[in-house]
């Protein structure tokens, strides 16, 4: 039987080991996907390196893991290599035989491409995490430039309290990168100016739990189009299959 799973936390109500389970037992596969919320990682020194022993010990026993919220970054130190993706975006979601990918990014692009418009050519992206590169990379694939904002600012991003006006006019993009709003915070939200959202904007959020956050429901409120990170999250989760099954066919030849 082969063993896959998922780290992160809150692993509270996972998508993955849902879609998986049901896919192996679809396509007659001995296999099993569980969850793996490490709360925070148990980082010890080991011959002058830190090491982080649970991530470690799963990464030797699994035959595939994805990586969400908080740890794609965190996970990178204890992989071999990454591949060209994951390189570039500086974040990691699915792991094979010790090599980093990133499907979010191919995920996102194939959700927001069909809903972006002609005149959609700067976007903020809310958060800084691993999430956020990686729709930061798809969106300059795409053709739109985006800015980072994040309540502690840094070189080259915004702060909520920057997001004038004439920012909100420029930006028609907004995508949430943040838990905020997440199951079972339903009723947290950036603090993004909803008050200046129009038509012309595009909402989307990476969060798929609920179905409408309170950040999608302030945005159509505005009269906003929105959509939410599922057909994102099936997205990755197909890649991720692929990586995974086009190395156990290569073990098998």
């Amino acid at each position: 039987m082969r063993h896959y799973g998922i780290i992160g936390f809150p692993l509270l109500h996972s998508f993955s080991a849902k879609y998986f389970n049901e896919k192996f037992a679809t396509e007659g596969i001995e296999a099993e996907y569980s969850l793996y919320p490490l709360k925070e990682p148990l980082l010890t020194s080991h011959e002058g390196k830190e090491s982080w022993p649970e991530a470690e010990d799963l990464l030797s026993r699994l035959d595939g893991m994805n990586v969400t919220f908080p740890y794609k970054q965190t996970i990178i130190p204890y992989l071999d290599r990454l591949d060209e993706t994951a390189e570039a975006i500086g974040a990691v979601n699915v792991v094979y035989k010790h090599v980093g990918y990133n499907t979010d990014c191919l995920g996102f692009m194939e959700s927001i491409r069909p809903i972006l418009r002609a005149d959609d050519r700067k976007a903020l992206v809310l958060g800084t995490g691993g999430a956020s590169k990686a729709a930061c990379y798809g969106l300059r694939k795409l053709g739109v430039e985006p800015t980072l904002v994040s309540r502690t600012p840094g070189r080259g991003m915004l702060g909520y309290d920057e997001l004038t006006k004439a920012i909100m006019e420029e930006y028609t993009v907004i995508v949430n990168c943040t838990p905020l709003g997440m199951l079972p915070e339903t009723e947290t939200c950036p603090p993004v100016p909803y008050e200046l959202i129009s038509a012309r904007h595009l909402l989307f959020d990476c969060v798929y739990n609920p179905e409408v956050t309170l950040f999608l429901r302030k945005g159509r409120e505005q009269g906003a189009t929105i959509k939410n990170g599922m057909e994102m999250l099936v997205g990755q989760a197909k890649a991720a299959w692929k990586i995974w099954n086009d190395g156990v066919n290569e073990l098998k030849n």
